[in-house]
């Protein structure tokens, strides 16, 4: 008999117990640990370094500026007005310049949409940043998951079965096949126009947009070279006319799983994007600064651990990979 969720996010009162009840959850618990000794092994491997950041600041990174789909979570820490980090990025970055390698760390991260099947207000990031450009951060990431891959099913095949999941799909993916590449510009002509939302001056895809480039293409596609005001602001320009920019989304599973971008490396270009994507740059002065000290070519990407493990799992709700649920606007104890 398959193992299934109870899906204890419906009812935040009690729902530990039903959490130490069903397998489900002890599944997902030993599904985490091995995702977050796999990724130490990964990096160790390679030479990154881990750092032990802060989950409060006042330099968010995605949510804002004219294309953004997210919303930044404020609090009050004693008096200092501030946020829950949606991405520790910026802080890789700085950690790249401070240790002269590769940085990653696996840490909760925090936006200010309610959650659904798909999407968690308060989720787990695997987020790396390495010296180089957009083309070596994208073979990273394959790596990184064929790894990932490779390393489940030789741990917890067993526990994955039981739950539902496809054991031949990882085994696909450890097998080392090549990725498909395909620009947005593409991806239009693609689905020819379905699937695709104009917001005046840029454009973005939809989830159904997602899952209809998966039908036509099949899993694991990147879809690089977004318009520049569809992604935050320190993704590096793709062309010369600042049209595009040097990013790319990995879709798989659910849709989009992972996102990656080159970053601008000097001030200057930070200060034209900034102007580009109406963001006051007072928040960010550090952020040129640091650029001006010691600039340095890097990439970054950001892979949403609940979202993989839903592909591992073969599982359509988002919400059941949390052991401890949280919903924005809830007091939820433990």
């Amino acid at each position: 008999m398959t193992t299934v969720p109870s899906q204890v996010w419906k009812n935040t009162e009690g729902y530990y117990l039903e959490v130490l009840r069903n397998p489900w959850y002890r599944a997902v618990a030993r599904l985490q640990n091995s995702v977050s000794e796999l990724t130490v092994d990964f990096w160790r491997a390679r030479g990154g370094q881990t750092l032990h950041l802060p989950v409060t600041t006042g330099s968010i990174s995605s949510p804002m500026g004219r294309g953004s789909d997210s919303l930044p979570v404020h609090v009050d820490l004693m008096g200092a007005p501030t946020f829950l980090a949606d991405s520790m990025q910026f802080m890789l970055e700085f950690g790249c310049r401070l240790t002269g390698t590769d940085t990653y760390y696996v840490m909760p991260s925090f936006r200010g949409e309610d959650a659904d099947a798909t999407h968690l207000c308060q989720f787990f990031h695997s987020e790396a940043e390495i010296v180089g450009g957009l083309d070596e951060m994208m073979a990273t990431v394959e790596e990184y998951l064929r790894h990932l891959a490779k390393g489940l099913l030789e741990r917890e095949a067993d526990v994955i079965a039981e739950c539902g999941g496809k054991v031949d799909r990882l085994e696909q993916l450890a097998s080392g096949r090549p990725f498909k590449r395909i620009t947005f510009d593409e991806a239009g002509a693609v689905l020819g126009g379905t699937g695709i939302e104009d917001h005046g001056g840029w454009r973005t895809l939809t989830r159904d947009g997602e899952r209809l480039l998966m039908d036509k293409l099949g899993e694991f596609v990147w879809v690089t070279h977004w318009d520049h005001l569809a992604v935050p602001f320190y993704q590096a320009f793709g062309d010369s006319e600042g049209r595009t920019a040097l990013n790319a989304d990995l879709l798989f599973g659910m849709g989009e799983v992972v996102g990656a971008g080159e970053r601008h490396v000097t001030a200057e270009q930070v200060k034209q994007a900034l102007e580009l994507h109406e963001v006051d740059p007072e928040a960010y002065a550090w952020y040129l600064e640091m650029r001006d000290f010691q600039p340095v070519r890097t990439s970054g990407f950001g892979l949403g651990i609940e979202r993989f493990l839903m592909w591992v799992l073969d599982h359509g709700d988002i919400r059941d990979m949390q052991l401890l649920p949280r919903r924005n606007g809830h007091t939820i104890v433990p």
